[in-house]
Formats: structure tokens, sequence, C-alpha cells
């Protein structure tokens, strides 16, 4: 089982290079237009930008004498050939600018999603018998929370045209963002 594992885990290290932008999330990123949106704009979609992002997770377990022993790795990416933007909507610097800061807003939350993820998974006792099924509940439960928190971001926001709003969401972000920094030292 540990070599299944270790393999899975090689095969996404070696597969991501190519195809996303991966950084160590010690700190969010900080977007770009020029380097982080290269994919080709959905003329179809209502909005004028999209940051595409994916947190996974891998693990290695090793079982002694009844006991489960399990190493994780997180690791969040932005896949800058599937983000776009439309520059044509966003020709006032004012807006690219506005607009941009909306998107770091989902960066960040991905970001408290690495750090939440990391702490959780790794603080829990997993059962011998369910672990796979344990961290594959757990994991989907994290998953869930923070896309439902990307989607309310979004709403609350108007996707950052709602300026109010945003200022509010850019202080729930720091606020948490804070905390699991905090949480890391």
């Amino acid at each position: 089982m540990k070599m299944k594992k270790l393999i899975i885990a090689i095969f996404f290290l070696l597969v991501l290079p190519c195809t996303a932008f991966k950084q160590d999330f010690t700190e969010p990123v900080q977007l770009d237009w020029e380097t982080y949106y290269k994919g080709k704009a959905d003329n179809h979609s209502p909005f004028f930008a999209l940051t595409v992002m994916t947190w996974k997770y891998s693990y290695e377990s090793t079982v002694y004498r009844n006991r489960v022993s399990i190493k994780f790795q997180n690791e969040v990416s932005i896949d800058r050939d599937r983000s776009w933007v439309k520059w044509d909507k966003i020709k006032n610097e004012e807006i690219r600018s506005n607009l941009l800061h909306h998107e770091q807003g989902h960066v960040n939350i991905q970001f408290i999603l690495l750090k939440e993820a990391d702490r959780v998974l790794k603080n829990r006792n997993y059962s011998v018998r369910n672990y796979k099924t344990e961290i594959s509940e757990l994991a989907n439960s994290i998953s869930d929370f923070y896309d439902t928190m990307q989607r309310n971001y979004d709403e609350e926001t108007m996707h950052g045209s709602n300026h109010k709003m945003q200022a509010r969401w850019d202080e729930i972000i720091q606020k948490k963002m804070d905390e699991v920094r905090a949480n890391d030292q």
C-alpha cells in the first residue's frame, strides 16, 4: 500500500509541472495578468476573468501493530493555461486593478484551504480499518466548505463589482489568513 501511494504522489509531481504553475505556498501567490492568465477567454461567459485553481492531497500510510501512521502532502496550483481574462472588457486601469484584486481574493481563499486542510488532515487519528474512507470524507468535506466559500465570495461581491461587499470580504479573508499563519507557528 505504501508503494502505491508513493507512485501516485510521484506521478502528480511529474505531471503538474507541465500543466500548471505551482508554488511553495508559505504565502499565497500574488497574481498579475501577464503571468497567470494565458488561456483563451470564454466569450460566452458573463464574467471578465476566470482563475482556475486546484487543490490536491496525497498521503503515504504505514500500518504497524494495529496503528496507522499517515504522512500527508497538500498542494495548490493555478492553471495559467486555463485561466483567462477578457482584455477588451477591462481597458480602464481602475477596472483592471479592481478585477485583479478580486481574483487575488480567490487565490487567498485557496491558500486558506491549503493551510486548513494541512492542519485538519494531519491532526487527526485515523482507524486502521477505515482510514482511507475517513481521509476521503474529511478531504471532501474541506473541499466542499471552501468551494462554498468561493461561491459566496463571488455572489456577495457580485464578482468584485460591489465594492462595499468586496471590502467586507477582504477583511474576512485577511482575518482568516492571519489565523492560518498563526496556526503554522
